[in-house]
Parts: C-alpha cells; structure tokens; sequence
C-alpha cells in the first residue's frame, strides 16, 4: 500500500529536508519567558503561543488516542480570554462506545522573587457538561492568571472511532513560537493527509517506522515562528482559509481482530477512497436519504388539489414552496437528511424538522406534483468550504431543491418563511453544492442570484432655528430583504434596537418595520432634531447627507489582506436625502457632482447634487458587483471607500437673503 498526501503546493512541500530534528520534545518553561513583560516584535500582542502539539496515534487495537500539549504566554490578561477558559469536545457513541478524556492537566505558571510558582487547577473547577445528545464537552479556567503568567494544559483524548479525525488548525491570532503535528497509524491503515493553506513546515518526516512495537506509517510536520493569522472584516468563515491539517481514512487491510476495523473478511482490504459519485451512491443507499425519497405513498395525498393543477412549472415550484413554508417549521438543527429516529412521516405528523428533513419533504412533494425535482448537498458557511478533492459525507450539513425549467436553474429552500425562488438561506451561500440524482453527482456553482438593492430616503425640511425634521426609510431586496426580515421575524425588538435605535441617537417616532410586495423588507421612522446643523455667524451649516454620512468605513485594515473580501452578495447602496431650506434662505454654496470607478468597473461611486430653488437633493450610489474579491482587491476597495468617506463629508451652508 502506498502512503498518500494531498496537499496544496505539494512539489515546495517534498523539497524540505528531514534533518534531525526531534518531535514533541517539550521545550522546559524558560524563566526568559515568565520575565517577558511585551511581545518584542509587536508590544500590541496580548498572548504568545509559546509551544503547541497535536499528537494522534493509533493503536493496532483500533484505539485512537489524542495528546495536546499548548503553553501560552499572557501578555495582557484583559485581551487573552481567548485562551483563559477552554473546552474539550468529545463524541457520544452508542452502545458505550464513546469518546472520553483520560487525563487533563491546567496549570498556571508565575514569577516570584524570580522562582517559577506553578498554580494547578482544583479538580473542582474542571467540569463537564452535556452539551448535546452528540458531545459532551469538558471545560476549565486557569486560576491566578495575570499580565506575564504562562497558562499550559495537556490533555489526552481516548476515541474508539480511528477514523474520524478532526482538522487541526496550525495558525492561531496571535504569533505562534512552535507548532507540532504528529499522526502514528499501523501499516493495515491507510490515511490521507488534507493539508490546506499555504504554510509550510519548518520540519517534516513522512516515512515508515517500527513504533509502539509494530509497524507504523507517521506522519510529522513542526512549524517555527508562525505570524498571527488575525480575523477579518468581510470575511464569511476566517477558518477555511487558515493553514489545517486533516487525516482520512482511505482503506484498511487488517489481518487481525476485523472487527474493531470494520470488516469482516480476515486478511481482506477495504478502500474508502471516494469521489462524489460515490458519495451520491452512499447518500441514495441511505435510509436516511435515499430510502426516504423511495417513501412516494406518503406525500401522494398532501398537496392540495389546486397546486397540482397549476400548469406552469415556475409557478406550481413556486406554490409548492409557499406551501411547505406556511405548514412545516424548521427546528433550527441542520442536516443534509433525515435525523435518526424521525423520517418524512414524523414532519408530516408533527409538522417539525431539521433543514435536510423540510427540504427532502420539498423535493418529494415536487416530484409528486409531476417536477422533476433534485436534492443539492452542500456545506453551510459555518461548516467550511467544501473541499473537492477530499470528498466525504462528514462535509455536508444541507439539502436543497433543485429543479430545471427549460434550462433555466431554481434553487428553493423551504427552511425560512421568507425565501423565494432562487432565494436560499444566506448561510447555504457557500460557493457550491452537488445536484445528487439517481444517476450523477454534478456540482453546481451558488450565489445570489443578482445584486441586492438597499435605498435609504430621508425627506426633510430644515428651519431657521436649525431644526430639521422628517421621514426617514430603509428599505432593501433580494438577499438583504430576505436577511433583515429573518432577523425581525427573530426578535422584533432586538432587531429595531440595534439595527437603529443604537446606531442613531437623535430622537425619532413611529418606527416601523414590515415585508412590502415584490419580497422587499422597510424600515422607516419620523425624525426631529437640532443636532444636525450649526448655527454660526447668521450661517446654517450642515452635511446634506445628515445622519446618512459616515465619518468612517469597514474597509480600514492595515496589516495585508491573508482572505478574500465575501460580501454574501453584490450590491446598490442608494442614498437619497432631500432637503427643503426655511422661507428666505438660500444656498450659498454646493458641492459638485462628482464619480469614479474601477478601472474593470468592479466598484463604482456616484455623488450626484441637484438643486431647486430651496430645495436640495444629494443622490448616491454605490455599486459592487460581485459578492467575492480576492485579496488582491483590498487596495482598491480601501482606496474608492477613502474617497467615499472623503466626499460625503462635504458641507453646504445656508444663509438668510438680504
């Protein structure tokens, strides 16, 4: 059996020399370190990941076990909560086969009278919780932690299941000293390595050896000096672009105790190498997905009798939806099938379900009003991107419908109560699924289906005493629609309190937010205020733009861009701001019209003035066409939104005719 790798830039990866370089030898805690009292290379730093490993090996009995070792040094204790409290994940199995942690070790080290005093965390202040029928999750705090303390845990994890194996991330927020990774598995196995990113190690040794009294093959990459791989703005899943590591299992070929590797065949090799046709064959043979598409008998009679006799195609999809969405709710759990223990028959009693459950109801009752309705598989943005060249089921989280009218794509999701056609959770935008029929696995690409319009209108009149007062309204489609209704639907209050009763302090009356036709969603609310104008020397000064101009914008990053800019789709931004001037008063001056672009018109700005009489209209639009940018982009976005914030600065003055 050969040993695979797959990883990106895998020629660069190879080159790197062996040496002799020693893993998981525990650096001893270096006094240096505890003295320390600022990240030389950036005094910003709140922590330094000092050293971190990830030891996973298997035994020939089929036990997996996990060690981490991870030490780090708090620079500054009020912005290091990340690492102050942590939790173990581990899986419930059934029949008693789960998951555990064996040993777990927290302490807190500092510095007095320049001796190292170590502080162990009590057992009492290490618990578990059951989080979820699936994990139980073990968490602690460091105890005596304070600015130049050096917190370490190690711990060792004891699974049954070999072969799911988490992805490990190499890069962290803050700078990394030395990252190890190791993974051990006997020669009857076989894994492949995900290596995702563009990190490469420091030291690597990928051979055969003699470990643990048997035959190993091991895997060991170690990593110096890493830099802080920070979060981002616009940045959908700061993780899939992170430097990661992955095992999975590929094939097994046992000769001894079968059983506790899943076959049944003495001396027999099993291959689990898989490409999505044959996950499409897996999720058909499901009885969790496949056998409930078979269950036709059980949806035969739901649809009422008009829906079926809706002769167009678009609209009888379109009704079914609707249909869906008014009697079935989602129970907020995701799914890419049927949960164990419910079914289709289980919605339809209790009229509940995961995502996959609503959506294969979807599909199935399609089908029985005569579409030819499919299922999409994908992955959530919170789940990770789905990586082609590593197919497998763990990935997937989410089904869809899919339907082809003459040759024209719909995509329907029947989770929300306010999607539309082609108009999906904003979450399932994840770049791509897979079309699973009976006979192939086709991916597709998923985005919104064009730009998302947001208009906001303020209508006011100004007074000589520096009042203005009117109506203000915002109001969005497409996928912005769909966002912000979801998000009132949710929690009416906590939606109107922060998307602008905490973002605009002035007093206002009458708000009210509500769907409109054509799957639109408005905000709008009457505004009265003396903060907007100055008076000075008999002038009235003010911005035109009022409440609506920013003295600041998102595209503000100065270390270089490491991810694309995600923007979940492209848009219009139009503010539109009238202003009628007091009886006797003039303008005195203006600003000009004035636009830009990008050279691909990419992204574009207009900042267009018109003037009647009194009255003043400030109008401008800012378009983005696309929903994704590669880093290379930032500059440009930075540099336009410079301009923007420069531009919607600009005052006009006002004065009294002579």
């Amino acid at each position: 059996m050969k040993l695979k790798l797959i990883i990106v830039n895998a020629l660069l990866f190879s080159a790197l020399a062996l040496g002799q370089y020693k893993f998981l030898d525990v650096p001893k805690l270096d006094i240096k370190d505890l003295s320390a009292t600022q990240y030389q290379k950036n005094p910003e730093e709140a922590a330094e990941v000092l050293y971190r490993s990830y030891h996973y090996w298997i035994e020939t009995s089929g036990q997996m076990n996990l060690e981490v070792v991870s030490r780090v040094k708090i620079y500054k204790k009020d912005k290091a909560e990340k690492f102050l409290n942590q939790e173990i994940y581990t899986y419930n199995g059934k029949n008693n086969n789960s998951e555990r942690v064996n040993t777990l070790k927290v302490t807190t080290y500092n510095l007095e009278n320049d001796k190292i005093v170590p502080t162990v965390v009590d057992k009492s202040s290490k618990y578990k919780s059951r989080e979820s029928k699936n994990y139980t999750v073990t968490k602690f705090a460091f105890e005596n932690v304070k600015d130049g303390s050096v917190v370490e845990y190690k711990y060792n994890v004891i699974s049954p299941f070999y072969w799911l194996v988490d992805r490990v991330a190499i890069e962290d927020v803050v700078p990394v000293r030395k990252f190890e990774y190791v993974f051990d598995f006997p020669k009857f196995l076989g894994f492949n390595m995900d290596y995702k990113g563009s990190l490469m190690p420091n030291n690597r040794d990928v051979t055969e050896k003699t470990l643990y009294g048997s035959d190993y093959y091991t895997y060991r990459f170690a990593y110096d000096n890493i830099p802080p791989y920070r979060n981002e703005k616009y940045v959908n899943n700061i993780n899939n672009y992170k430097t990661s590591i992955r095992a999975e299992l590929n094939s097994t070929n046992v000769t001894k105790s079968p059983q506790a590797y899943g076959t049944s065949d003495l001396g027999g090799f099993k291959s689990y190498a898989v490409n999505w046709s044959d996950i499409r064959k897996q999720l058909y043979e499901s009885e969790f997905f496949g056998e409930e598409l078979k269950r036709k008998s059980l949806v035969k009679d739901v649809l009422p009798a008009d829906i079926k006799a809706i002769e167009s195609d678009e609209e009888k999809a379109a009704a079914i939806l609707k249909f869906v969405q008014k009697n079935y709710t989602w129970n907020r759990n995701y799914g890419d099938g049927i949960e164990e223990g419910n079914g289709i028959k289980n919605l339809l009693n209790t009229k509940v379900g995961n995502s996959g459950e609503i959506n294969l109801l979807l599909v199935m009752l399609m089908r029985s009003a005569g579409l030819q309705a499919e299922p999409v598989v994908m992955s959530t943005i919170a789940n990770g991107l789905l990586v082609d060249h590593s197919p497998s089921l763990n990935q997937l989280n989410y089904t869809i419908a899919y339907l082809d009218i003459k040759g024209k794509p719909f995509l329907y999701d029947a989770t929300s109560k306010m999607t539309v056609p082609n108009l999906i959770r904003p979450n399932a935008y994840n770049y791509s699924g897979f079309i699973m029929t009976d006979k192939e696995a086709k991916k597709m690409n998923i985005f919104p289906p064009g730009k998302s319009t947001t208009y906001l209108t303020i209508d006011a009149k100004l007074e000589a005493d520096g009042t203005v007062s009117g109506k203000f309204s915002d109001r969005d489609t497409q996928l912005y629609a769909l966002m912000n209704s979801e998000l009132y639907d949710e929690d009416k209050d906590t939606y109107q309190k922060e998307s602008y009763k905490d973002r605009y302090t002035f007093p206002f009356t009458n708000i009210k937010s509500e769907a409109l036709d054509h799957n639109e969603f408005q905000t709008s609310f009457d505004f009265d205020s003396d903060t907007f104008v100055d008076g000075i020397g008999g002038k009235l000064i003010f911005n035109p733009l009022l409440f609506l101009y920013n003295k600041s914008h998102e595209f503000d990053q100065t270390e270089e861009r490491r991810s694309p800019i995600e923007l979940y789709t492209g848009y219009d931004k139009i503010k539109k701001v009238t202003i009628r001037l007091p009886d006797g008063y003039v303008f005195e001056n203006v600003p000009k019209s004035k636009k830009f672009r990008t050279e691909d018109n990419a992204i574009q700005y207009v900042y267009k003035v018109t003037q009647e009489g009194n009255q003043l209209t400030l109008e401008t639009t800012t378009t983005v066409e696309d929903p994704v940018y590669p880093k290379e982009y930032y500059p440009a976005f930075k540099q336009i939104f410079d301009n923007i914030t420069k531009l919607e600065g600009q005052l006009v003055t006002a004065v009294k005719k002579p």
